[in-house]
């Protein structure tokens, strides 16, 4: 295990997070806090916010063996698919390199990587980007270009995509979400939302086509930006995968747990 605190945080800001998420899009979606596990789950068609996640501290190889036949079990009973979240740096140095070997014992199989980040970077200056023009998400067209990014970007129909964001009104008033636009076109997006005295970013995502010209970043910033001038809070926090972390450092994040998600086999 590494620091404690950095990854406590990191899951903090999930749990928390992804409950006001899951219950935006579902009033009566699984949100359960159970031994070692939290359950957030809209069994939406959008994978993101399906999510179930270990919580002990220090768990050792046999805990987490017993965590993830229950998570497992949880994630069969669902209608749709989703994904089992690991803050690696929580586990023990055994358990943590006995997981594959567990997780595959469970039934379940390696999705991909990421990483929690988080860094004291507000206030940051107003963003600019020679090629957009920044919009805010107020409009049901907006949120349908914003989950059609989101979709191409993760690999999802688009009609899932629209499952998860479209008719939300935290996502048009309470998530401080922007859209970059490029000759009238949205072509990259990102947001930021207050979670537990933070500023948490979620759902960066880049047109295929558009990618390494700079847009994920200016995007993230601008949502930074107008987060931080709204809230006043100073630390932001984010959930990277492989493509995207990169990009963090470059506005002050810094990289803490690595993570592993998880998705049932078929």
């Amino acid at each position: 295990m590494q620091d404690l605190a950095d990854a406590t945080e990191s899951l903090e800001q999930l749990v928390v997070g992804w409950r006001r998420m899951v219950l935006d899009r579902d009033e009566a979606a699984d949100v359960r806090d159970l031994p070692g596990i939290a359950v957030r789950w809209a069994d939406s068609r959008f994978a993101f916010w399906n999510c179930v996640t270990l919580t002990d501290v220090g768990a050792d190889p046999e805990l987490v063996r017993q965590r993830l036949s229950r998570a497992a079990e949880i994630m069969r009973a669902k209608k749709r698919p989703g994904f089992l979240w690991v803050f690696e740096d929580l586990l023990t140095d055994e358990a943590r390199a006995a997981l594959g070997a567990a997780a595959e014992q469970a039934g379940l199989e390696h999705a991909f990587p990421g990483t929690g980040m988080a860094g004291d970077l507000l206030p940051l200056p107003e963003p600019v980007h020679p090629d957009l023009t920044f919009i805010r998400v107020t409009t049901d067209e907006h949120l349908r270009a914003y989950a059609d990014l989101n979709s191409q970007a993760y690999g999802f129909p688009l009609e899932d995509g629209r499952d998860g964001l479209v008719g939300s009104a935290l996502w048009k008033d309470g998530v401080h979400a922007y859209l970059g636009v490029r000759d009238g076109v949205p072509v990259t997006c990102a947001a930021t939302v207050e979670v537990a005295g933070r500023l948490f970013v979620v759902l960066v995502a880049t047109a295929p086509a558009w990618e390494r010209k700079g847009y994920g970043e200016a995007v993230t910033r601008k949502a930074l930006y107008e987060g931080g001038r709204a809230t006043g809070l100073t630390r932001a926090t984010l959930h990277a995968t492989a493509a995207g972390a990169p990009v963090y450092p470059r506005i002050g994040f810094e990289p803490n747990s690595p993570m592993a998600f998880y998705a049932l086999k078929n």
